[in-house]
């Protein structure tokens, strides 16, 4: 439940619109919902502004349907991260409204569209065609927070002068989020040109000595442009997150 749920809520019962009885149940799970396989946080949106995230991975398709039915009678977004083919069939199935983002291996339930409350844009850069899938899970989910977003791909440091065609972009972004496998480079050449924060993804993408990605985080990690940040290998997801957080307040 989110602070505008709430308040419409609280406003009914003041109206007289809803009774005292009909707040209480729906306010009993507003902590946490026990399923006995997950304890859903319907407080989150309350605390964090964005609802409990689904992490997809290692669960069935059962288990994600079963949080997600609890979550879609409080939320107005419901967003499904790390999903495989059949997972996201079995969800579809059963919530067909729904939206399956498969090149972002993502699954998004709207009630409404979501209004923007970012302050400027987020731009996502991939190093190369193949970091797109982790690109696109930064895009998807900065979008689905409320932020205008765009995104480059292709344009690593094999061939700078790529990057370079998009400097106007660049310089206008409020948050970058930069992705890139190999050595890793381009968030520190992107970092370079601009005062923005920008927020390093290391992906798994890479020959034998990028180690699935250790190479191009160690990197990112020692990059002496002063404005990087950097979060875990592959994980579009919390770039986003993060730059959505920044945008709010940038």
């Amino acid at each position: 439940m989110d602070m505008e749920s709430l308040n419409t809520l609280l406003r009914n019962v003041a109206q007289g619109k809803t009774s005292v009885e009909d707040a209480a149940r729906s306010l009993m799970h507003l902590s946490f919902e026990d399923i006995d396989y997950a304890h859903i946080d319907h407080h989150r949106s309350l605390r964090k502004g964005f609802p409990e995230v689904i992490f997809g991975q290692g669960k069935t398709g059962d288990q994600i349907i079963g949080i997600m039915e609890k979550m879609v009678l409080q939320e107005n977004i419901v967003l499904v991260t790390r999903v495989i083919e059949q997972q996201a069939d079995r969800i579809m199935s059963r919530f067909p409204e729904a939206t399956h983002h498969q090149d972002a291996k993502m699954v998004v339930w709207k009630k409404h569209e979501i209004p923007k409350h970012g302050k400027g844009t987020i731009l996502v850069l991939s190093a190369g065609t193949s970091d797109i899938p982790v690109a696109k899970e930064a895009c998807l989910t900065a979008e689905v927070m409320g932020n205008h977003v765009e995104s480059v791909f292709d344009v690593g440091v094999a061939g700078i002068h790529r990057l370079f065609d998009h400097k106007k972009m660049i310089d206008q972004a409020s948050v970058l989020i930069v992705v890139a496998g190999m050595e890793g480079a381009l968030p520190s050449v992107v970092a370079g040109m601009v005062s923005r924060p920008v927020i390093a993804v290391p992906t798994s993408v890479g020959y034998g000595v990028s180690l699935g990605g250790l190479t191009a985080l160690f990197a990112m990690l020692n990059s002496c442009s002063s404005n990087v940040a950097v979060v875990n290998i592959d994980n579009g997801f919390g770039a986003g997150y993060m730059a959505s957080i920044i945008n709010r307040v940038s």
